[in-house]
């Protein structure tokens, strides 16, 4: 008898909504769905939207489908070998929580958790844009900076599963001071710290046209109001991209000299913005780092744009199938 195509239910847990979807080995997603992660306030209403969420996938796929595996990316410290969620930076309610172990009683099905960049890693390296580098950083670019490290081929996760927190690397030894230390990139570049940016620039009377995209608030200013005012040539807009692409060129200057990686991949939503963020970032790197390291680095975008951590989690759900 033909066994039937596994199935990953794999969630991908924002600081803003949670993305569900069945997807097969191939990478291809058959259905999907999402919820508001205000929605879901604590783990245990954040378990029920999710059983929920599965059966709205389920009811999509063909008679007598069901899910293999269970593969979850989230945006903070995790213990990966344990499943262990030690805490989430933007999502309050979740400290110390045994999420694999919730989720196998839930799901009884093998489950993986891990941190969302790295889930975005394992997607773009076996389906995107890191399949064939040996060394390479991943980056997202949204509500917070993640990253992710690929060191001889394998994620890096360090001693005790947390590395490549790049997020937090410092770039101003007096910047703002949060939970994670000092000036961390994270407290520039993050969604709401770019639209404060500009926001700060039009309040103090500074003539844009992105007091017209967001119709004279500026509290609702979005990076992708600043993209798309920059695409057409806007001068607010483009200091704002080209003050986002030096803070991370500073950080990525620093990363590149500790681990010399052959290439970043920049995903999530802000690098949506595409040239108005990747152009500024390149002349920038080019102003911090050695030519040795430099003319050996690709800047790239992530392939699987917003679907990248839906397919990693997809990915990393598989490979918790016992062989």
């Amino acid at each position: 008898m033909t066994q039937p195509t596994p199935i990953a239910l794999a969630v991908d847990f924002g600081g803003t909504s949670v993305k569900l979807a069945a997807v097969d080995p191939s990478a291809h997603i058959l259905a999907r769905t999402s919820f508001d992660t205000a929605s879901a306030p604590g783990v245990d209403l954040w378990l029920d939207a999710v059983a929920a969420a599965s059966r709205t996938l389920l009811s999509s796929l063909p008679a007598g489908a069901e899910f293999s595996a269970v593969g979850v990316g989230v945006p903070g410290f995790v213990d990966f070998a344990a499943g262990f969620v030690h805490d989430l930076a933007n999502v309050p309610g979740w400290t110390a929580v045994p999420l694999a172990d919730r989720l196998r009683d839930r799901f009884h099905l093998p489950v993986a958790v891990e941190n969302d960049v790295n889930a975005m890693a394992a997607g773009e390296c076996a389906h995107g844009a890191g399949a064939g580098f040996r060394d390479a950083v991943f980056v997202t670019l949204g509500t917070g900076v993640g990253g992710g490290i690929l060191i001889n081929g394998r994620l890096h996760r360090g001693a005790h599963s947390m590395a490549g927190e790049i997020g937090h690397v410092s770039v101003d030894l007096h910047g703002p001071v949060s939970p994670m230390g000092i000036g961390g990139v994270e407290q520039y570049v993050g969604n709401r710290h770019i639209a404060e940016y500009a926001a700060a620039r039009l309040r103090r009377g500074v003539s844009s046209t992105l007091a017209q995209a967001c119709s004279g608030n500026y509290d609702a200013l979005t990076p992708k109001h600043i993209a798309e005012a920059a695409a057409v040539g806007d001068a607010l807009a483009l200091e704002t991209f080209d003050f986002v692409a030096m803070c991370l060129a500073s950080m990525l200057a620093s990363v590149s000299y500790v681990l010399q990686p052959e290439a970043y991949i920049i995903g999530g939503g802000v690098a949506n913005a595409g040239p108005v963020l990747f152009d500024p970032l390149k002349k920038h790197l080019v102003q911090r780092l050695s030519p040795h390291f430099l003319s050996r680095l690709q800047i790239l975008p992530a392939a699987l744009g917003s679907d990248a951590g839906l397919v990693g989690c997809a990915t990393l759900a598989f490979q918790a199938i016992p062989a």
